[in-house]
């Protein structure tokens, strides 16, 4: 008999769980998804690369506005000597001992290249990339969160379903014991009875050993004290929502945030093509000012202002900046092809994605089949041992094969729903299902 099958138990979860508490908690998954993304580390720094971004944009605004700049000067002189060409044969001037010197000058940008109103659209497509990178941050967040919640689900059903087993099998070996000293049946099936309760214990530990790890890992995530124990009910994972199921990559690439924040690089990089070329032109801008001087005793100038159009030009640039373009234009095609490769695995994720669900779905219906047929083998095999028509190998082993299914049915069924939003998610279309993109 392959009693030893009982086994197969541990292989069905991920190692993951939680910490054992006195009470549970019971945490709605999308509560649970709203806190992930309220606590999360990782989302606290997408957003704080967002509001960097946010302040490089206004940074950059900051250039198209004029500089306006104030200086002044007090000097201490020593015996200087005042030389006037045009008062010549004058008696000598008094030697001054102090310079005073006041300036103020305003430059407004008139042409720049184009290099400053291609700056701000540079860094505004920018600042939307690391936008969509921050709502992509919060959707693998969600499926965490959903795999956490999935995964414990499986771990607390199949407790329940080791622990209503082990009670029967307990009772197996208290009945068998009595059987045993009346000499009914043999020692040897005695001693099977009671290896089975020892391994169903087995599978039990390792169950409650997986609980307790994917727990600790969901109330870490949620910032949860390390000693909340949460409760998985049904109605938080069977009752998902019954959206339309994508058939293909075209939500995808609708939805997909990582997609549109490459678009929006993609973008930066023309105007930085732009901003490079913007050097073969030269710069004007207005200028302005005010300045003062005081000379004591020789001169003092009040009122100076003065106002004109200054113009630089780089002509070495010219010649220099040639490299300067073409490295801007090397780095657009590369997130040009970063784009293309992109889509090219977003068609697979979400292929895989189908295909995984659809295969998810055909074996809920297998393993629901097979629950009903290892419950009704069970009770013939039982009917027949009572009647001295089969042998205690196959009355445990039919047992084995009852709970093996009733462990299956319970892990297909969720993997059916996980399947789901992994489908939601390669699709990008996991927020929108549990409005919660305005959080």
């Amino acid at each position: 008999m392959k009693v030893s099958s009982i086994i197969f138990i541990g292989g069905f979860f991920f190692g993951i769980t939680s910490i054992n508490a006195q009470e549970k908690t019971n945490l709605k998954l999308e509560e649970a998804i709203q806190l992930a993304w309220t606590k999360s580390n990782e989302v606290s720094l997408a957003n704080t690369k967002v509001e960097t971004k946010k302040q490089e944009l206004q940074s950059v605004k900051n250039n198209q506005y004029p500089d306006l700049k104030i200086t002044g000067q007090y000097l201490r002189l020593t015996e200087a000597t005042v030389d006037l060409q045009f008062n010549a044969g004058a008696k000598a001037l008094p030697a001054p001992d102090q310079l005073l010197i006041g300036q103020a000058s305003l430059k407004v940008p008139v042409f720049a290249g184009m290099k400053i109103q291609n700056g701000i659209k540079l860094q505004d497509n920018l600042f939307q990339a690391e936008n969509a990178m921050a709502s992509k941050t919060k959707e693998d967040i969600a499926m965490r969160v959903i795999n956490y919640y999935a995964n414990l689900y499986k771990t607390q059903r199949t407790i329940e379903l080791l622990k209503e087993n082990q009670k029967s099998a307990e009772q197996r070996v208290t009945d068998f014991t009595a059987l045993e000293k009346n000499g009914i049946i043999p020692r040897n099936d005695l001693l099977k009875s009671q290896l089975q309760v020892s391994k169903i214990q087995l599978s039990l530990d390792e169950a409650i050993n997986n609980e307790t790890i994917i727990n600790y890992y969901l109330v870490t995530l949620l910032k949860l004290p390390t000693e909340t124990k949460i409760k998985v009910q049904e109605n938080d994972l069977i009752n998902f929502p019954k959206n339309s199921v994508p058939s293909d990559e075209q939500p995808a690439f609708e939805n997909r945030k990582d997609l549109q924040a490459i678009q929006y690089q993609e973008k930066a990089t023309q105007y930085n093509v732009s901003m490079a070329k913007g050097d073969y032109y030269p710069n004007v801008a207005l200028v302005g000012g005010y300045a003062a001087l005081n000379l004591n005793n020789i001169i003092t100038l009040e009122n100076a202002m003065f106002f004109g159009v200054g113009l630089s030009y780089d002509i070495s640039g010219i010649i220099k900046n040639g490299t300067q373009v073409k490295i801007a234009e090397s780095k657009a095609l590369e997130v040009k092809n970063s784009e293309e490769l992109l889509k090219d695995n977003i068609r697979i994720q979400v292929q895989q994605a189908i295909t995984n669900y659809d295969l998810a779905q055909k074996q809920d219906v297998v393993y629901n089949q097979a629950v009903e047929q290892a419950t009704e083998n069970y009770r013939i095999v039982k009917d027949k041992y009572e009647n001295g028509l089969s042998d205690t190998n196959d009355l445990l082993e039919a047992d084995v094969e009852q709970l093996k299914s009733k462990i299956s049915e319970t892990i297909a069924k969720v993997d059916v729903i996980q399947k789901y939003y992994e489908l939601l998610s390669a699709t990008g279309q996991l927020s929108q299902t549990f409005n919660l993109s305005k959080i």
